[in-house]
């Protein structure tokens, strides 16, 4: 009797905290971090020429951080440009064909009416082939020059590091005059949106859903109260807490807020 006395107790109070969790959600410890923090890397080796940027600055996406040194490879860019623009050899082929079809269609001519031997005819018709083949030679290494012009633009465009997104710059590992090679320069963290991070009681399984909206509320001194949005939901439960991961997407356009905060969410029922 006093075993079932317990059970329904405990059944009575469980059933009056889902009652009150469903009426309002209590605020949960949250966690507000940088969407993606990206290490800057260089996909070639080489000494660094100039680095544009420091810490804390604000970068854009695409914006130069990192220029390294090029001078062997700009050479290589002015021979193969040079080369992609020679023409001579294209217009005395082109001399050469002309010349050799109007040779040819005289000797035609001329064979028809008995005034040549054959010889002379295959003569003239070899030059002509040799002269087709000798404008075909020189456009296609027109073309491979034009092709090694892309190369060497593109060795040149590997020695100049852009920002791969919009943030803030994290930390800058390495100096004018200092060799790069695989570690990243730079740290940069993007806060707009700030991604944040809550673990909720498995009690609330089902209730929050990816498109619902939250209250975010940092800790001091900044404080305040904004507006998110989830985004994922986990679906795999911690047995030993009795929790699953919920991520929310918090606009920060202003970058007002930083990223690294403790805070408190609290889910809204629209």
């Amino acid at each position: 009797m006093k075993l079932h006395r317990v059970l329904v107790s405990s059944a009575f109070l469980a059933s009056v905290w889902c009652d009150s969790v469903a009426a309002q959600p209590p605020d949960l410890d949250c966690l507000i971090q940088a969407d993606e923090v990206v290490g800057v890397s260089s996909p070639v080796e080489g000494l660094v020429e100039r680095i544009t940027v420091e810490r804390g600055e604000l970068i854009q996406e695409g914006q130069v951080l990192v220029t390294l040194e090029s001078s062997a490879e700009r050479a290589a860019l002015a021979v193969a440009r040079a080369r992609a623009e020679l023409e001579s050899a294209i217009k005395s082929n082109q001399v050469r064909l002309e010349f050799g079809v109007r040779r040819y269609d005289r000797t035609i001519d001329m064979f028809k009416k008995d005034l040549i031997p054959v010889k002379e005819m295959d003569e003239a018709e070899t030059g002509k082939i040799l002269a087709e083949l000798g404008l075909l030679e020189a456009q296609e290494n027109r073309r491979l020059a034009e092709l090694e012009l892309q190369r060497a633009t593109v060795a040149v465009g590997l020695r100049t590091i852009r920002s791969p997104t919009t943030g803030f710059v994290m930390e800058r590992a390495l100096s004018p005059g200092e060799f790069v090679g695989q570690a990243p320069i730079f740290k940069v963290a993007r806060i707009d949106p700030l991604r944040v991070e809550v673990f909720v009681p498995v009690a609330l399984f089902g209730k929050v859903a990816v498109g619902m909206r939250a209250h975010v509320m940092p800790e001091a001194p900044v404080n305040g109260v904004h507006t998110a949005k989830v985004t994922i939901v986990d679906r795999v439960i911690d047995a030993a807490s009795g929790t699953f991961g919920v991520r929310l997407a918090l606009p920060n356009s202003e970058y007002r807020l930083p990223a690294g905060l403790k805070c408190k969410v609290r889910f809204l029922r629209d």
